[in-house]
């Protein structure tokens, strides 16, 4: 059993419950080891990712009630969410109270980090970011560990 399934199982005993799955394990953006020890402390409780993306790459958006690995920068898992709330957003009206619950600053820092972050990666598909683009925001609870 690899590390990622070994936290997962630890996690499903811990809540007494094995018939549960999750979506996906994945590092947050480019500064995944600052951005996993937000989630870890509980400072970051949310995120957004660009609706074309997914489109693109085939991905299915998340649900409410996904369940998640976040790893760090060496793909060991740090902690696991759980989504709560999915809404959908061009990039222009993303509710300041939800850049803030992303945890990485002010809503200014925000914006300026997410249009760099998805300029750079629109542009490796050849896309260009628009502040009409569609967010997908994604509002979690870390649900592990405690």
């Amino acid at each position: 059993m690899n590390q990622i399934e070994a936290y997962w199982q630890h996690f499903r005993d811990s809540e007494g419950r094995q018939n549960i799955h999750y979506k996906e394990a994945f590092q947050f953006g480019e500064k995944a080891d600052w951005l996993a020890g937000l989630v870890a402390d509980g400072v970051k409780e949310a995120t957004c990712s660009s609706f074309p993306l997914y489109e693109l790459e085939g991905e299915s958006l998340p649900e409410v009630g996904d369940y998640q690995i976040v790893l760090n920068s060496l793909d060991e898992p740090v902690a696991i969410i759980k989504s709560y709330s999915i809404e959908i957003y061009p990039f222009k009206e993303v509710p300041v109270d939800f850049a803030l619950a992303e945890g990485e600053g002010t809503y200014e820092e925000w914006k300026e980090a997410h249009v760099a972050f998805f300029s750079s990666e629109l542009s490796k598909n050849g896309l260009d970011f628009t502040e009409d683009m569609l967010t997908v925001c994604d509002r979690f609870k870390k649900v592990f560990p405690k």
